[in-house]
């Protein structure tokens, strides 16, 4: 029979690494001072997709959204065994938080269409808010699984799912097509496959062979180029190493949903936090030492 599997996954900025000379002035970080990783929970969820189609066969559709660097992401999924992989990349979506996110996404999801499960990890390391899996569920009107650790049994249209509930777990039912979000104890991810490597390291979209074919035939006229660049996305096509890039026009995305202008989230205030005492202090464990610790935070203004 065979199940489809659509994965979400994110390419952030690596958050272990953030030191001060990452942070900008205004007490953000400098994305472009980090190196971007995937996401580590949706590489648990795209292993517990694998798992599914190990078992019961199927496909498996990778998606992302962002620069088109984050291509990168897509062809890592590729390599670990992803069917097919699409990039949403869109000026206009920039500055999009979790609700405008999950809108795009639940329209990209609509379109591929013809699927049983929607895979994402619990939640991205640049924002912790494990909104937008939740989210995307609401959006395509679909019953979730939040925190799933395995899957119990998958009987034709009924899946059975064991959720981690903090502490102790808890089995749930559920009628395809169903939302997951993966633990990062769920699973261990499988490493990269050498020959998958070989075979999509030079996966692209048809953007980035603009580029390329533009950086090989500096001296060629328009036409020469646009002929080449048409003969490469047809080769790559054909041997199944085309990226799909829509756009939010190629999704049918409200534009009054997306981006700025779809994201209600906002910023009130940014602070620096510097620490500059020296050393520590001892509390002892007694109600006294409680009290005068909060007693002395009251009084430096840390607290109240």
């Amino acid at each position: 029979m065979g199940y489809h599997c659509i994965v979400c996954v994110k390419q952030v900025p690596d958050t272990a690494r953030v030191t001060g000379e990452t942070m900008k002035a205004d007490g953000t970080v400098n994305r472009a001072a980090l190196p971007a990783i995937f996401n580590p929970e949706d590489l648990h969820a795209l292993e517990a997709a694998l798992e599914v189609r190990d078992q019961y066969g199927g496909t498996i559709t990778a998606i992302t959204m962002g620069p088109l660097g984050a291509t990168k992401v897509l062809r890592e999924c590729l390599f670990r065994g992803a069917d097919r992989a699409i990039i949403i990349n869109d000026r206009r979506a920039a500055a999009s938080d979790t609700l405008a996110t999950s809108y795009i996404l639940s329209r990209a999801v609509q379109k591929i269409g013809d699927f049983d499960f929607v895979f994402c990890g619990r939640q991205a390391i640049d924002g912790d808010t494990a909104q937008v899996g939740p989210q995307l569920a609401e959006k395509l009107g679909l019953p979730q699984v939040t925190y799933y650790e395995r899957m119990v049994d998958l009987n034709e249209r009924t899946a059975r799912m064991r959720r981690n509930v903090g502490n102790g777990w808890e089995v749930l039912e559920a009628k395809l097509p169903v939302l997951v979000t993966v633990l990062d104890t769920a699973n261990e991810p499988r490493p990269a496959g050498a020959r998958k490597m070989m075979q999509f390291k030079k996966a692209l979209t048809a953007q980035e062979l603009e580029r390329e074919v533009a950086a090989d035939m500096k001296d060629a006229t328009d036409e020469q180029r646009t002929e080449e660049l048409a003969r490469r996305i047809e080769t790559l096509r054909m041997n199944r190493l085309l990226i799909d890039q829509w756009d939010l026009d190629d999704v049918d995305g409200d534009l009054q949903w997306c981006g700025l202008a779809g994201s209600p989230t906002k910023v009130h205030r940014v602070q620096s936090i510097v620490l500059t005492k020296d050393g520590f202090k001892a509390i002892e464990p007694t109600e006294a030492g409680v009290r005068g610790m909060i007693h002395e935070l009251i009084v430096d203004h840390t607290l109240g």
